[in-house]
């Protein structure tokens, strides 16, 4: 009965979702028979949500043609995760970090990765000043909120790893002194195809620190025909106003992060991380980390999407992102493709 009257106070409610899809959330509703708590009942005011859409419609005024991946980007950082960008050269990675970093008013810098790159070019070094007879640390690119990775796999492992802790304790360490990283902090690495020449694949525990893995493409006719027409987007960043400051984004992670999981959502999840455990297609499974990663991101993109709940469609638009770089191949060794979460999507079956 409580999932009933839920369903009607839903229908009536004023949201923009058209009438199919609202019809689908209520039907889910009665099947799982919440109750849901009265807080997953409430939708996120629009003066909240405001900035965050500004975001999307702005972004998508640079970045032509990709409202899915640039969605999936606010998503993760909204879930308090790093992104990673994989794709062919000239397709708009950087161009899509440097338009977040504006857009959130965030303090941005930028890291060109190269086989002779040492990790003290990215954490810092100290020096010695003669006048005070003491060594001073001069921070590094890593301090910063938003920090580009540009072209990650062109440095060698040992260079890599300087961003593990970084991205997974959100400091570093050096010379025996921890110090703290700002907040908020988002790396967003770019990364070319392994085929290519000079690049260092990325090992499987660092490609685990990165919450959300997308590819960019081509774009298609109607985009392209724009941008040449239109010229580059590279000139456009100059004049993009910020939609969100650094105090605005902490209170909206903080609402993405309470968005409500029903406990039959919950064993959808499950069923989807045993799945890929047994799965004899994967060398191995999805790891306890990952499974917190993936209802995190879930949850985002339910907030992104206004919704104060998650619905079993937010899982699974997000499953792609997170689990194909975190899966391997048995037959192949290489990493999980689109068709292959495909389907795993298609196997396990909706609660």
């Amino acid at each position: 009965m409580n999932a009933v009257l839920v369903t009607l106070a839903f229908l009536s409610f004023e949201y923009p979702v058209n009438r199919a899809r609202k019809q689908r959330i209520c039907l889910y509703l009665i099947i799982v028979q919440l109750p849901l708590p009265p807080q997953a009942i409430a939708m996120p005011p629009s003066a909240q949500r405001a900035p965050v859409a500004a975001v999307l419609a702005a972004a998508n005024q640079v970045i032509l043609g990709k409202d899915a991946q640039i969605r999936l980007a606010l998503t993760c950082l909204l879930a308090h995760g790093h992104l990673l960008i994989e794709d062919l050269p000239g397709v708009g990675k950087t161009t899509l970090a440097q338009t977040l970093a504006r857009l959130l008013g965030l303090q941005f810098s930028r890291i060109q990765f190269t086989s002779d790159m040492l990790p003290a070019d990215i954490i810092g070094v100290s020096i010695f000043e003669r006048e005070r007879s003491r060594f001073k640390f001069l921070p590094g690119p890593i301090f910063s909120q938003v920090v580009l990775a540009d072209e990650i796999n062109r440095a060698t492992p040992k260079t890599q790893s300087a961003l593990l802790e970084a991205m997974e304790e959100r400091q570093v360490t050096a010379e025996g002194e921890t110090r703290p990283l700002p907040d908020p902090f988002f790396v967003i690495a770019t990364q070319n195809p392994s085929q290519q020449i000079g690049t260092f694949a990325l090992p499987e525990s660092q490609l685990d620190r990165f919450l959300v893995r997308v590819e960019l493409g081509y774009p298609d006719r109607a985009a392209e025909r724009a941008l040449l027409e239109g010229g580059g987007r590279r000139e456009q960043l100059e004049t993009l106003a910020a939609c969100l400051s650094p105090e605005q984004l902490a209170p909206l992670q903080r609402q993405a992060a309470a968005v409500h999981t029903s406990p039959a959502l919950l064993d959808y999840v499950q069923a989807l991380i045993e799945a890929t455990r047994g799965s004899p297609h994967f060398v191995h499974g999805l790891s306890p980390r990952a499974a917190l990663s993936l209802l995190a991101a879930a949850r985002a993109w339910a907030f992104v999407d206004g919704r104060d709940m998650v619905l079993p469609e937010d899982v699974q638009a997000v499953l792609p992102g997170v689990a194909c770089h975190r899966l391997r191949l048995a037959r192949s060794g290489a990493q999980a493709r689109l068709e292959d979460v495909a389907a795993l999507i298609h196997a396990v079956a909706v609660p």
